[in-house]
Parts: structure tokens; sequence; C-alpha cells
């Protein structure tokens, strides 16, 4: 939704899925994609990505694995992404190494992580034995202890997080392992947008934050431990913001620091999407009858007639408490309790006349005279 040109925060509406609803984004590969579904179902979208990958062309490491991997060929070959199988393919092939690879590939056991991966292994010109049931690498490493790994040579195309305990578990079945890393994670270009990001989750001015990489939960967290506000961000991640991880490899770090993402059930950047979708709608969008007629409180906008007013934390906060009182009337007292900020009655005044000033009606707050306010139902 665009935001309004004129300063009562009263914008038309679309009756979009995502309208009124505010999602920060932190991946960078395909952020474009992402952020334009996000737009196209009218949500406010905050885009900081917390980590990139590194040109190929600057990644001496993975010629350095590819020759390894030559010198010794492996017996089996875990392939965990598409991405990476591309990638390292094209690299070799930039470098001279491209059909020595694919030779070496050929005479290796493939196992996949999933259908994408299997998908980048076969227009590789190579073919698969195994895929997991789940698309989690500890599936395939089960599979491989299942049959035996003892002296065997294990190479692993890793995906930007190095699970070391999978690859200590293959090391403690007697396989020799080796890795290839087709992309690093490096800081990105205009490293001042996540701390900004960071600091709208802490103020709750975002509804969802969304992850597709547990690089960049992890780079997420660091920088704000460097901010000084990692007990304020994980407090807000942990009550009214929501995190949206695209699988559990990402929810990993989030889970470790107490956070519970919803993530959908197949780990894909589409069933993320409509998982916020779907969860916002059940969670986060209240419907009210008033005297004028009915209202919805979408995330930080209250839509009245087709039109949206755009709420900042304190008057929202004065909103949905009176919303939650269905018509009764609220003290100057209890409205004080839902801004703990406020130090006075002057400060829920000017929240008040925020408040009014910022709905599409203001006559949807109804003043009680020497009592309170109310909706107005």
């Amino acid at each position: 939704m665009n935001a309004a040109d004129d300063t009562s925060g009263v914008t038309e509406f679309s009756n979009d899925q995502l309208s009124g609803f505010r999602i920060g984004v932190t991946s960078d590969r395909r952020s474009d994609d992402l952020i334009a579904a996000l737009e196209r179902r009218g949500a406010q979208v905050m885009h900081a990505p917390a980590l990139r990958i590194a040109p190929v062309e600057e990644d001496v490491d993975l010629l350095a694995d590819t020759r390894a991997i030559l010198e010794t060929p492996p017996d089996v070959l875990v392939v965990t992404t598409a991405y990476g199988m591309r990638r390292w393919s094209e690299a070799a092939d930039a470098a001279g190494l491209g059909d020595a690879l694919t030779d070496v590939l050929q005479a290796a056991r493939i196992f996949v992580r999933g259908p994408k991966a299997r998908g980048a292994v076969r227009a590789a010109g190579l073919d698969d034995v195994g895929i997991a049931h789940d698309e989690r690498t500890a599936s395939v490493i089960d599979m491989l202890l299942d049959e035996g790994v003892e002296g065997r040579t294990v190479a692993v195309q890793l995906h930007g997080y190095t699970d070391g305990q999978q690859l200590e578990r293959l090391r403690a079945g007697g396989a020799r392992v080796l890795t290839v890393e087709p992309y690093r994670w490096v800081k990105p270009d205009g490293v001042e947008r996540l701390p900004r990001l960071i600091d709208a989750v802490c103020a709750r001015n975002l509804d969802v934050v969304t992850f597709t990489s547990a690089p960049a939960v992890d780079a997420f967290l660091t920088s704000a431990i460097e901010q000084g506000v990692l007990d304020q961000l994980l407090d807000a991640l942990r009550t009214d913001v929501v995190a949206a991880a695209v699988g559990p490899v990402t929810a990993g770090p989030l889970e470790v620091a107490g956070v519970t993402p919803i993530i959908p059930e197949r780990f894909r950047m589409g069933a993320l999407i409509r998982l916020v979708c779907e969860h916002l709608a059940l969670h986060q969008v209240t419907e009210l009858s008033t005297a004028l007629g009915p209202v919805q409180i979408r995330g930080r906008s209250v839509v009245f007639e087709g039109r949206a007013g755009q709420l900042a934390p304190a008057p929202l906060a004065l909103f949905r408490a009176l919303a939650a009182s269905t018509g009764a009337v609220l003290t100057r007292k209890d409205l004080m309790a839902h801004l703990p900020e406020a130090q006075n009655e002057h400060a829920l005044d000017m929240a008040m006349s925020r408040l009014r000033a910022s709905l599409p009606e203001p006559r949807l707050v109804a003043t009680v005279v020497k009592r309170g306010y109310r909706l107005n139902v």
C-alpha cells in the first residue's frame, strides 16, 4: 500500500491479503521475487539483506575444493541445494574443470536432499540414487550411515551453513569427508539497513520478518548483539513480531535463541508467502461491529468504508484496548496501562489525539465525559 499524500494517516484501501501489514525481508538472493510477491498482496516491505553471496569469481576456495575432489574422487556425493549444484558446475566450467568434474561425479553414488537438488543433478547430466523423505541433510546422512560408510570417501556440497554435526556423524561412521562450498556469505552493501530493520522489530513496527537462510539468521542476531538490543529483539520476536522461516534449517538458530518461527510444510518461497498470508489473516485481522459500520484492524491499519488509517504503536495500542473492551468504558487509568512509556496523562492525551487524527473516522472513538473513552458501538 502506498503512503498517504496528506498528513491524516488515511489512505485508500484495496482488499489485498496483506494490506495493512509491514513485513521485513532479510534475504539477498531472490529477494526481488519475494518482495514483489508480498507487495502484490498489499504489504509494505522493509528490505535489509543480512548477508549476500560472494561473486563466484571472488571465490578461490571453491576451485580449491573442486581440485581436492578431482584429486580424491569420492565414493559418495551429497547434494544439498539446487543453487549450489548449478553454481559449482558453472564455476568448474569457467575454470576449465567442468568435464573432469563430471567424469568424477558420474562414478560416485549421489544422494540429494530434495526435489530441486535432484533436478539440478539431472540437469548436470548426472543421476542420483537416493533422496531424503523430508528434505533434511540429517535424513540423507541417516541413509548413508544405514548402508555403512566405513572406509569410504564422502563429498558433501555445503549450502552456506555448515552443519558440523552431520559431518561429524559421517566421520564417526568411518568416512573420509570432503566438502565443497559453492557459495560463501559476506556482508551486504548498504550495511546500515540491517540495524534499521532490527530497530523496527524492537519498536514493534513490523508484523513479520522473513528468513530464507540460517546464515542470515545468525547475521541478524549478531547485528542485534553489536547494537546492544538482542534482549529487546528476542522479546519482540517472542511476542508481537512473527518470525517466518522457509524451512527447519533456517529456523534452527531462531529456535536456539528461544524464538518459535512459523515454517511452511513445503520448504519453498511460495509456501512461505502463503503461510504468512494465512497466519496474518487468522491471527492479526480483527473484525469489529460499530455504530458507524464494520471495522477491521489489519496489522497497523484500521479499515473503515474502504479507507485505511495507519497507526503508530501507541495509538494502535489504545485502539486495540478499546476494541477488546467491545464498547465498555475504559478509564484514563485503564488506558494508561496500555502505554507503558507514558509518564503522565498529558502523554495519554497526545496519544489519543494522534489516534483520532489517524483513524479513517475519528468518531469510532467516543469520549464519555468524566469517565473515559469507549469504542463507538
